[in-house]
């Protein structure tokens, strides 16, 4: 379900949605890396409660696209290459953007509200992590007809979470908001009879 067998021009083909976000995502790590502009960027994107507070919302949304370090960026976007795919064909490509992008503003706006206000965050992990929510409420409507989805998901999400809460440094309140976010949109959305009805839909549309 999450061996990544394709090749560059199948990968892009088969998820759009997915490697646009990456490509977003490493476009603008590049660029905060290189001098001046980089400084600039991370300055007027990343997400720092009290600037909130005084009216630059924008680095609600702004900051699930920018990173800390190489590796903050490539553990994400990774993530979002081997996660991703799978949940944009089941969801579909609107429903899926909506699920990573609310999962995300969510998890900022749980920051927002929860952290003090001199609190500073960035990086994509609460939108990952609505990924992982979005599998939990496919897991909860396939617990009887799929249980080996069960097996495979379940300890997924539950090392993700019991890792929010050992490694330094990690917005917690992010990746809960996004997980809950994520396996609520998932129940509005990963309904069997919703998903039989889009492919109707779809079959039919050809």
């Amino acid at each position: 379900m999450f061996s990544r067998t394709e090749n560059f021009k199948q990968y892009t083909k088969y998820y759009p949605v997915v490697s646009t976000l990456i490509a977003i995502n490493l476009v603008l790590y590049v660029i905060t890396i290189l001098p001046g502009i980089g400084t600039l960027v991370m300055n007027y994107g990343i997400q720092v409660n009290f600037l909130i507070e005084n009216g630059e919302w924008w680095r609600i949304f702004s900051a699930m696209f920018l990173h800390a370090n190489f590796s903050h960026a490539f553990f994400n976007m990774f993530s979002l290459f081997l996660f991703g795919p799978e949940l944009e064909k089941i969801a579909g490509k609107a429903r899926f953007m909506t699920i990573y992008l609310l999962s995300g503003i969510v998890g900022n706006m749980a920051t927002y509200l929860l952290q003090e206000s001199s609190y500073g965050s960035l990086g994509a992990s609460g939108a990952i992590f609505g990924i992982f929510g979005a599998f939990g409420a496919l897991v909860y409507y396939t617990r009887r007809t799929m249980p080996m989805l069960r097996k495979l998901i379940l300890p997924i999400i539950i090392i993700s979470v019991i890792m929010t809460f050992l490694q330094p440094d990690v917005n917690v309140y992010a990746h809960l908001g996004g997980l809950v976010t994520g396996f609520l949109l998932g129940l509005i959305y990963l309904h069997p009879k919703r998903i039989l009805s889009w492919r109707k839909q779809k079959m039919a549309g050809k």
